[in-house]
């Protein structure tokens, strides 16, 4: 399985932000998998955000839950992030990744850069 974030690199204060994840080499709907955002924001570590799985169902960063959502399009083999009203502390890599249910993620995207500024 293959991953690959797209999405704009700048988005301005109070925007919402956008990526998508396109899915290659499997089906977005294997069963028993969790597909997942989680990023990086600069000087700190890794931050899961949220994920969908399989079954349609969405799981949340307490931390981010009211601003986070995240969908899956079955037919274009791909799932999407979006995290509204962003300020710069939102700038950072975006990854996604997915693993099978209870044995972490390990597959990755590239990450991308999303900075957040006026």
């Amino acid at each position: 399985v293959q991953l690959q974030e797209s999405g704009p690199g700048l988005v301005k204060p109070s925007q919402t932000l956008s990526l998508t994840c396109t899915v290659s080499g499997g089906s977005i709907t294997i069963s028993n998998y969790s597909w997942c955002w989680i990023r990086q924001s600069p000087g700190k570590g890794l931050e899961w955000m949220g994920a969908i799985a399989s079954s349609g169902s969405t799981s949340y960063s307490p931390s981010l839950k009211s601003r986070t959502s995240i969908s899956k399009d079955t037919s274009k083999n791909q799932f999407t992030l979006q995290l509204s009203s962003v300020t710069p502390e939102d700038t950072a890599v975006y990854y996604c990744a997915a693993g099978a249910g209870g044995q972490g993620y390990g597959y990755w995207g590239q990450g991308t850069q999303v900075t957040v500024s006026s």
